[in-house]
């Protein structure tokens, strides 16, 4: 069998990404896991490892078709250009650098020349020019490739996941952001990520609330009478398991979260300020619901310690363990469901033991 190809997106080069990623696959071990393929620049790449101290080489290709096992091979998207490094620093060049990297590992993905992505952090002001005004990654990605898929933002460790009704939304939009159709939207994909993607037969899903105190039956807000209950008991009757609201103040903190499969937080920091004190070190961010399989660290450029060697590798390894397992099981996946076999039973008035075979309708089944 052929080792999935990771495309990695050098992210801003002002910061960390170029360090966690070659911390990464300085451990040869990774290279028997899978064939990295960067796309970025070899002179920028040099930069940081001698910077950080490292000896690796890479191997530069002009293309991911050219990419060889056992290496780090680097996909050179910018020739010969001189590309200015500002360590620490949100630059016009680092956005561009970014810009450049991503839409080129988005093409070899849509080629498919390579099998997942894995992206280092970007700066989302920075980045913003002429074909991406997106607040993110998972936007820009869903527009791009997800042929009418929506995208739903996980992120997670080995111990819990955390989902997001709405991701990059100003807290002033927020309520009026969370529908019925959009929450069971999320609850939908979520239930079948965990299906799909993490190989969980039967998940149970806790859905918080939007208000403190989940309302107060209607004081402190309405929308967990009015949007909330009403999706969740929904959803619950079209077999997809999931319960709450929950109170999201108590909910991290009893431990709560240890009874589910996954957690689905209604905007962004609700339920990614709890998820980072609680995984800072290895979470992932997953990119659920899109045919591309797409992960990054959880963490962002780090300028404060881009360039020192400080920074620590273990959530974007994390990242690539991740996306490689997500591809596994969605190949798993897809082979047991993708032709289900017809009803089989042995007719009682045949008194042999031969197996029969007849179609069926739906209701028989």
């Amino acid at each position: 069998m052929q080792k999935i190809k990771v495309a990695i997106t050098h992210g801003d080069i002002n910061g960390v990404g170029y360090e966690v990623i070659l911390k990464t696959f300085s451990n040869p071990e990774m290279l028997g896991l899978c064939t990295p393929v960067i796309y970025g620049s070899p002179k920028v790449a040099i930069y940081h490892r001698n910077a950080i101290g490292l000896q690796e080489n890479f191997n530069v290709v002009n293309s991911a078709k050219d990419a060889r096992d056992n290496q780090i091979n680097l996909v050179n998207c910018f020739g010969e250009e001189e590309i200015k490094i500002e360590f620490g620093k949100a630059t016009p060049e680092g956005g561009k650098a970014a810009y450049v990297s991503l839409e080129t590992a988005l093409k070899d993905i849509a080629a498919g020349f390579v099998d997942v992505l894995v992206t280092a952090p970007i700066n989302k002001n920075t980045i913003q020019r002429d074909g991406f005004h997106f607040p993110g990654h998972t936007e820009y990605i869903e527009q791009k490739l997800g042929k009418g898929q929506k995208a739903l933002m996980i992120l997670m460790n080995e111990s819990i996941r955390v989902a997001l009704v709405t991701t990059h939304v100003p807290v002033a939009k927020i309520a009026q952001s969370i529908t019925q159709p959009l929450l069971e939207e999320k609850l939908q994909i979520l239930n079948q990520s965990l299906k799909r993607d993490f190989s969980i037969d039967n998940p149970r899903i806790a859905v918080l609330s939007l208000n403190p105190h989940c309302g107060d039956d209607g004081l402190i807000g309405e929308e967990e009478k009015t949007i909330i209950n009403p999706v969740v008991e929904n959803c619950f009757k079209q077999g997809i398991r999931c319960f709450g609201p929950y109170a999201a103040d108590g909910f991290f903190g009893s431990g709560n979260y240890k009874h589910f499969d996954a957690i689905l937080a209604m905007y962004h920091d609700q339920g990614l300020a709890p998820f980072k004190a609680l995984a800072m070190d290895d979470g992932v961010n997953y990119t659920a619901g899109l045919p591309v399989v797409r992960t990054s660290p959880a963490h962002g450029t780090a300028y404060d310690i881009a360039g020192k060697n400080e920074a620590n590798e273990a959530s974007f390894r994390q990242a690539v363990y991740t996306a490689i397992d997500v591809f596994r099981n969605r190949a798993k996946y897809d082979e047991a469901y993708g032709n289900p076999l017809r009803k089989q039973y042995y007719e009682k008035r045949d008194d042999s033991d031969k197996l029969k075979l007849d179609q069926v309708t739906e209701d028989d089944i």
